[in-house]
């Protein structure tokens, strides 16, 4: 487990010529080991395995862990159900009332997968070297959509911000907690996903989204570790917000002009996106990835902070010729 200067790597990527691709994927991974979705989520081991290999295979410039939004609240005591081959997803309402959000208790780190998140995070650290391995975590917001229902959180900012703010500081608590436990494992840094403060007007965001997540990034980035946050429902209308997080790197959708978002993230941090995950990593064809991928990297290339990536986690069953076809673009665009 190696202590990187993330900042210096950030600017590494910066300063040079070649454009780096972080793609987020483990799911191609877990297929080439033979395991399925459901196996990987549920053990650390058999996840770490699916990270190693894929950064075996890809010249990624970083290696990340799988992007499962349902660990946090899974602690908490959400209902989770498990399907083989898809991500888990949360079922039904964990907190059904206001004077529910007053009575929950912010979890210890031994519930549900977490103990397994960290072990995949513990061995992947160890054992790939040779780039930065960054682990994963829901945002606040989000996490606090999901124990409360997400359109209800909607309305609840508005009726009760006051309980919106005492849900949403027993989320950013026990995310804190996580994250320097996550942090402890030896990894570079945290995707911190959270797309639901994507549905929120830009003063929504900063108020019920980012300035949680300030407080957390305050305490855990730092040289050696770097926070990425990501939001794949800002359609470009909460970037500002999202900047305002103090984050080091944020990571796009494909709802978003990626030229749009580089305008506003500051010219020191790293933005990463944003190639369709479904229609263009799974569905569609080579010639079509290959040229999708192109047509990116030519939007972008006035902009030395841009770092190719997908906007979101591939999904199961992505097709392997189309992630050759990515990287191939990526290699020809930086050897032309």
């Amino acid at each position: 487990m190696s202590k990187r200067d993330m900042r210096e790597w950030a600017k590494g990527i910066i300063n040079q010529k070649e454009v780096v691709a972080i793609p987020v994927m483990t799911h191609p991974g877990i297929e080439m080991i033979g395991k399925t979705v459901c196996d990987a989520v549920k053990d650390g081991m058999v996840q770490y395995e699916a990270i190693k290999t894929l950064a075996d295979k890809y010249p990624t410039a970083a290696a990340s862990v799988i992007m499962d939004l349902t660990v946090e609240a899974e602690a908490f005591g959400a209902q989770i159900v498990f399907p083989e081959n898809e991500v888990p997803s949360v079922m039904g309402r964990l907190l059904t009332d206001e004077a529910s959000i007053d009575k929950l208790e912010i979890p210890a780190l031994n519930k549900g997968r977490v103990p397994q998140y960290l072990k995949a995070n513990m061995l992947a650290a160890k054992n790939i070297t040779d780039r930065p391995v960054f682990a994963g975590c829901i945002g606040p917001y989000s996490l606090a959509g999901r124990l409360y229902d997400m359109s209800e959180i909607m309305m609840l900012i508005y009726i009760n911000p006051e309980a919106a703010a005492q849900l949403l500081r027993k989320c950013s608590d026990f995310i804190l907690r996580y994250c320097m436990a996550l942090k402890a494992t030896g990894v570079n840094g945290i995707i911190m996903a959270e797309p639901a403060a994507g549905l929120l007007s830009n003063d929504d965001c900063r108020d019920f989204s980012s300035a949680y997540i300030k407080t957390i990034v305050d305490k855990v980035q730092d040289e050696n570790f770097m926070v990425v946050l990501h939001n794949c429902g800002n359609t470009g209308h909460c970037t500002e917000a999202m900047v305002e997080s103090g984050a080091d790197a944020f990571h796009f959708g494909n709802k978003i002009d990626m030229v749009d978002a580089l305008k506003v993230v500051p010219a020191d941090k790293l933005a990463m996106g944003n190639l369709d995950p479904v229609s263009l990593f799974k569905a569609a064809t080579v010639d079509e990835m290959y040229d999708a991928t192109i047509d990116l990297l030519e939007r972008t290339k006035s902009y030395p902070n841009f770092v190719l990536s997908s906007g979101c986690d591939t999904p199961p069953h992505t097709p392997f010729a189309n992630i050759d076809a990515f990287f191939k673009a990526l290699h020809d665009f930086n050897t032309k």
